[in-house]
């Protein structure tokens, strides 16, 4: 199990902070009450989005990585065929690693960003919590991320909570709903 999140931790980490992300800055307006009404659809257009921006994002970067790392090995090895090792049972590993990168992205991506914009749907008198609840949870991710990396929890909660304060003005600002 160790392995697995070990292998998967980059594109969770990516898409639920893409997902937070998308939805304070997708629908901002609407969160802080001057723009549309925030409703189920909004969060299922915008929970779309995260997931088809995560998909294409993620594989392709995550792909083009492996892929590359493979040419750069057939290389060193001296093989007389450009990107041979691609072409291999390794070439073959390293596209299921990168459709497993991205259903981990997308499946995150569209949690991280539908969850937080439901709530404001359930509670329509209460949508700017959303705001709150989603600069929370990714001063929580944050916090995580601290520990996971021995480094400063509380540094790690602070920048990323700023940063949602910072994409929730810029959704405010760019008035995009």
């Amino acid at each position: 199990m160790r392995h697995v999140v070990g292998r998967t931790r980059l594109p969770l980490v990516l898409g639920l902070t893409d997902g937070l992300l998308n939805a304070l800055t997708l629908a901002a307006g609407s969160l802080i009450g001057s723009g549309a009404a925030l409703g189920f659809w909004l969060a299922a257009r915008v929970g779309c989005v995260g997931l088809v921006t995560a998909a294409f994002s993620v594989f392709v970067s995550d792909h083009a990585e492996r892929r590359a790392h493979l040419a750069r090995a057939s290389r060193e090895l001296n093989l007389t065929s450009r990107g041979h090792l691609a072409t291999t049972r390794l070439g073959r590993l390293a596209l299921r690693r990168s459709l497993l990168a991205m259903a981990v992205a997308c499946l995150a991506s569209f949690v991280g960003s539908t969850v937080p914009l439901l709530v404001g749907a359930a509670l329509p008198g209460l949508s700017w919590m959303v705001v709150v609840l989603a600069v929370l949870a990714l001063a929580g991710l944050g916090a995580a991320l601290g520990r996971a990396m021995a480094s400063s929890p509380a540094r790690w909660a602070a920048g990323m909570g700023c940063g949602g304060v910072a994409v929730t003005w810029i959704g405010v600002w760019l008035h995009i709903t």
